[in-house]
């Protein structure tokens, strides 16, 4: 094949079973269960074992998986002194792709590809090694969360969710109402794959060299960091705090759009209307508006502003608000700070990177695409 796709865009480099989108009709299935339905009645553990595994796990096996998680939150005292090292203006994805790469430094989460060809790995396996992985990773963002504001390091508790220990151990002072964390294990649950996007694709060129999977999430996180891919949601916020009052939303656009500048949060590669998730998050926004009796922010409502005037500049080009948008209004609303979002995402997402972690390892072949040589001739000194 001599045909140069740049950004591989349209090239089919895998088969899979992990998630399906269908960008016309605006629709995101994990495991053949619709977003709208896995958002709605089941919880990010849940999501992530029916990712991992293909299907939805029974009451026993749920309890179990959800207990390795939380066991695995509970970070070595090795790896708390590693956390403190850090300088305390670090910025939190370098802080969290380095602690992540040492994970199997302080957790048994070894792999031996000579034992994967024999067999010797069962399912139990796969299910421990992602328990430990999403455990750890979630403490990690949380704790560091502590550690740069001088903070008393926060245990998570058996008895919680993920997400409600995640925002426990985050920070106690932020007021969460059984709303709030509803509305973080849902966004746990709209983040957590989304087919071969940039960063699940690194990790899958990191699996099929049989690199550990401490390393293959690290790669993927490395990946989310951009601001073209995890980094969006950082991207709407600076933007809103750019435009300011909601009376400024109309002549920034104007100016935006004239001069061909993105708008953060709006538009998606992979759909032609509106994004499902961002669909969900729309329903969260308003139940947390009517939660708060409209007491919101200025940047609240200058978001809400903003996506009535995209959509009657833009969407009769299939330009309408993404998943991006939703969940940096969100939580900053909640009072998560901003440097932690593309963080969170990442917690999410390493469900899915883990999911495709398994599939390629059990079916591998190493990446290793072809170039079109546009370089020097042969030449002399």
């Amino acid at each position: 094949m001599t045909d140069y796709h740049p950004g591989l865009d349209g090239v089919i480099a895998t088969e899979s079973s992990i998630s399906d989108i269908d960008g016309a009709k605006g629709v995101l299935s994990y495991r053949g269960f619709s977003i709208e339905e896995l958002a709605q009645k089941s919880t990010f553990e849940e999501t992530a074992y029916l990712l991992l595994t293909g299907e939805l796990p029974s009451e026993d096996d749920l309890k179990t998986f959800a207990s390795r998680m939380s066991e695995a939150m509970n970070l070595p005292q090795d790896l708390l002194t590693l956390l403190n090292s850090y300088p305390k203006h670090s910025d939190s994805m370098f802080v969290l792709q380095s602690a992540v790469a040492v994970l199997g430094s302080y957790y048994d989460i070894d792999f031996d590809a000579e034992k994967l060809k024999t067999g010797n790995y069962k399912p139990d396996y796969f299910i421990d090694v992602s328990a430990k992985l999403l455990g750890s990773i979630g403490a990690i963002v949380a704790t560091w969360n502590r550690i740069k504001n001088s903070k008393a390091v926060i245990s998570p508790s058996k008895d919680n969710s993920y997400a409600s220990n995640f925002m426990q151990m985050l920070d106690d002072e932020i007021n969460t109402s059984d709303l709030v964390h509803r509305i973080i294990d849902a966004t746990l649950i709209l983040h957590a794959e989304h087919t071969i996007n940039a960063s699940t694709f690194t990790s899958m060129i990191t699996s099929s060299t049989l690199a550990k999977p401490a390393q293959v999430i690290a790669s993927g996180i490395g990946s989310l960091s951009g601001p073209l891919h995890g980094g969006a949601n950082q991207k709407v916020i600076n933007m809103l705090e750019e435009i300011g009052e909601k009376d400024n939303v109309g002549s920034w656009l104007e100016n935006r759009l004239s001069s061909k500048q993105v708008v953060w949060g709006m538009g998606h590669r992979e759909y032609s209307t509106k994004d499902p998730r961002a669909n969900i998050l729309t329903e969260m926004v308003k139940k947390l508006f009517e939660e708060q009796s409209g007491k919101v922010s200025g940047m609240f409502e200058t978001a809400m502003e903003l996506e009535l005037a995209c959509n009657a500049k833009l969407s009769q080009k299939g330009v309408f608000a993404n998943v991006d948008f939703y969940s940096g209004i969100l939580y900053k609303e909640i009072g998560i700070p901003v440097d932690l979002f593309t963080p969170l995402f990442a917690i999410s997402r390493t469900s899915g990177w883990l999911a495709h972690w398994i599939e390629q390892i059990n079916n591998n072949k190493i990446f290793r695409p072809t170039q079109n040589y546009i370089g020097a001739k042969p030449r002399k000194l």
